[in-house]
């Protein structure tokens, strides 16, 4: 498959050149949940780069502008998504939440951290959706803390096929900024990997929880 956005390519091409995205098809990288992978994405490494967060938050505006016009709250996923959600409220002029990982266990015992009214309607951003998990369970603690979900943007996706199920299952609508295809189109045409590689790498997504064991 290759990448038929060219927004998508320019973003690809930006995490290559930041090195939020690194490659490996002889060494993987494991993750938390105990995937072998030949990608680690950390999207918080676009931030020290100001031409690469500018291009992500105006990008991410664009789509909130044409896609969520009624949007009246911008929410981040801490903690990767927080400085970019911030970016992205800054630039639409709209208030701003975000969401922790659990409700806190002191003061208020907040999950949402912000302004809170009810029957607003909020856009989620993340920076990195890889199964999915973690990103509903944000978008559950804003539907309980009385927001309506209206969608989410994330700056990439491994297009990992739980992940997309798991967004239709809850009624999420998720956009990227780009994704796996893209990024494995976009490393081939810069040079960064060579065809042999771009077949290893293409075969993770097949199946991830087997692939280098």
């Amino acid at each position: 498959m290759k990448c038929d956005s060219e927004v998508a390519r320019i973003i690809a091409s930006l995490l290559l050149q930041s090195k939020a995205v690194k490659l490996d098809a002889q060494t993987p990288f494991t993750w938390a949940s105990g995937i072998k992978s030949p990608i680690y994405c950390d999207n918080r490494q676009t931030l020290s780069f100001p031409q690469v967060r500018r291009q992500i938050a105006l990008q991410f505006s664009r789509l909130i502008r044409e896609h969520y016009p009624d949007a009246a709250v911008i929410a981040g996923v801490a903690t990767g998504a927080i400085a970019h959600g911030i970016l992205v409220a800054e630039e639409m002029g709209l208030p701003f939440v975000y969401v922790r990982s659990a409700a806190k266990g002191h003061g208020m015992g907040n999950q949402v951290e912000g302004r809170l009214l009810k029957g607003e309607k909020v856009v989620v951003i993340e920076d990195l959706v890889s199964t999915g998990m973690s990103s509903l369970a944000a978008v559950k603690a804003l539907r309980e803390a009385g927001f309506v979900v209206n969608g989410m943007l994330a700056i990439f996706s491994y297009e990992l096929p739980e992940a997309a199920g798991a967004m239709q299952e809850h009624g999420i609508d998720l956009m990227t900024l780009s994704n796996y295809t893209c990024l494995l189109d976009t490393a081939l045409q810069e040079g960064r990997i060579s065809r042999e590689e771009l077949e290893l790498l293409s075969k993770w997504r097949e199946d991830p929880y087997a692939w280098g064991k």
